[in-house]
């Protein structure tokens, strides 16, 4: 265990990546933002006393030589991976690389993806930027990666969603996007169509739902949960347990704690009637919207499909970054409440 009194009496000038929020990650320790910060994603110098940082201004990258490498290319802000893979990548050059790019990123100690270097080039990325802009099919198209294939689906997708307005984020398409690539737009066209058919019957069930809790069908199962939910928070606070549960604690303190202990970035907080509250969060580059009761972070909303019939009443809000996770990883995600 890092022993951190090491660190209360030492001040010193530290090169780091800020990725927004109120944290910085320093490798052997997260940093907290103290005073004004930075406007907009980059590397900047902070000065570091204990667990505090305070901005001091834009910086050049440090050498990153010593983080672990990935390769792979790049379509837009997203690394495609062997593996079936795809990452956000964060801090790219100020001059967009051309599209599917071969690039280097270096993994930092949070697990976020840094921008490191550009690749050289194959014949490969030319051959797709060219079947790109003549719309064709990559299905007699040899030599070019699985990953790339996948890169050249999600154009072939979001030029396909842009024509028929359909909003989707790419993990919710992973396991589409070697056939769409293989295809064409008539599997694009497909994989739309049976994403709005799982949206449109996971609404339907919702309003079911919704007009089930009005009848108070559902009001007093949740109810014992969420006295059994204070009861236990009281105990923690009476025991000093936690910081998160302690009364003093705002709302905001609340939400951004419980989403950073799952591995997600809490952005905005709204509150709603009825002492509900709107959360939007971040979690693995993509934004969520899910509305929770104010007094215990258990969901009433969760804002993608949790099955049929929806159970979102059985998740809370640390618990939902999980059932996230593995929407994304089996393919199953299904987003539907968008900014």
């Amino acid at each position: 265990m890092v022993d951190y009194r090491r660190f209360l009496a030492k001040t010193e000038a530290l090169v780091l990546p800020w990725l927004g929020g109120r944290d910085v990650d320093a490798g052997d320790r997260r940093l907290r933002l103290t005073g004004e910060a930075p406007g907009k994603p980059g590397w900047y110098s902070f000065e570091v006393s204990g667990r505090k940082a305070t901005l001091q201004g834009p910086a050049d990258p440090p050498d990153l030589s010593k983080r672990p490498k990935v390769r792979g290319w790049l379509r837009g802000d997203r690394l495609f991976r062997e593996g079936g893979v795809i990452e956000p990548v964060q801090l790219l050059p100020d001059e967009e690389p051309p599209l599917f790019s071969p690039i280097v990123a270096r993994r930092w100690s949070d697990g976020a993806l840094l921008f490191d270097s550009l690749e050289f080039e194959s014949e490969a990325e030319g051959t797709l930027r060219e079947a790109l802009a003549e719309r064709r099919a990559l299905k007699d198209v040899k030599g070019v990666p699985a990953p790339l294939r996948a890169a050249y689906g999600l154009s072939v997708l979001e030029r396909v969603g842009r024509e028929k307005n359909v909003r989707f984020a790419p993990l919710e398409v992973r396991l589409s996007l070697g056939p769409i690539a293989e295809e064409g737009a008539p599997k694009a066209e497909a994989v739309l169509q049976a994403l709005e058919d799982e949206r449109e019957l996971a609404r339907r069930e919702l309003l079911e739902l919704e007009r089930r809790r009005q009848q108070q069908l559902v009001a007093a199962d949740l109810e014992v949960q969420r006295q059994a939910l204070r009861d236990r928070q009281a105990h923690e606070a009476a025991q000093g347990l936690g910081r998160r549960n302690r009364p003093q604690d705002t709302v905001e303190e609340r939400a951004e704690n419980t989403l950073a202990a799952a591995g997600a970035q809490l952005e905005t907080l709204r509150r709603l009637r009825d002492g509900q509250l709107e959360v939007v969060f971040r979690y693995r580059g993509e934004r969520f919207i899910s509305i929770v009761d104010g007094a215990t972070l258990q969901v009433i909303d969760s804002g993608i499909c949790l099955g049929h019939p929806p159970r979102d009443e059985l998740v809370t809000l640390e618990s939902l970054i999980g059932v996230i996770e593995e929407a994304m990883d089996t393919g199953a995600l299904v987003i539907l409440r968008w900014p």
